[in-house]
């Protein structure tokens, strides 16, 4: 029997309570980079697919140099087996690339209540093919006080998902999630 449950949307209800808490342990492991998040929040989690031998996490980095895919695939792992839930394995998939888009509206707050901007919204259908653009954006707004008049210091923050910005209204700095 096997169930599977994307996004934690159940699209078959034979077995779906063992990949339903999956998906509720998934939620309370944290991004290492970005720990206001969780792999969930980001939308690292594609899928938890049940099969007779245990669960499989189907899980897309954020990016494919992505430092912290080890970490977060251990991390998963192992909160899922020590909720009990395991056996389980990780399975990466890399096509469709994550967006920034697959980044949950509570993420997105999450990110701002943090401190960092939460990336642009990209596209209408996250996961369609587009073509790569690497031009400046409008500076994000704020997280602090929500002004939108903000200058970039750096491409690069604390990690390579990151820009540095500094807002010009409260001359804070603060970083911002780079929408990919």
């Amino acid at each position: 029997m096997v169930t599977l449950v994307e996004r934690g949307a159940v699209l078959s209800t034979a077995t779906s309570t063992r990949c339903e808490r999956a998906w509720a342990v998934l939620a309370d492991v944290l991004d290492p980079e970005v720990p206001a998040l969780s792999i969930v929040d980001l939308g690292i989690v594609r899928d938890v697919v049940e099969h007779d031998d245990g669960l499989e996490l189907v899980l897309t980095p954020t990016y494919s140099g992505c430092p912290a895919t080890e970490a977060i695939e251990r991390a998963a792992s192992s909160a899922v087996d020590a909720a009990g839930l395991g056996p389980a394995r990780v399975s990466l998939r890399r096509a469709p690339a994550w967006s920034s888009d697959w980044i949950s509206d509570d993420g997105k707050r999450k990110l701002r209540d943090y401190g960092i901007a939460p990336p642009a919204h990209l596209s209408a259908d996250a996961g369609s093919a587009r073509p790569l653009r690497f031009v400046p954006r409008d500076a994000p707004p704020c997280p602090r006080c929500g002004s939108p008049r903000s200058e970039r210091l750096s491409a690069f923050g604390s990690t390579a998902c990151k820009a540095l910005h500094r807002c010009l209204a409260c001359r804070e700095p603060f970083e911002s999630f780079k929408p990919i």
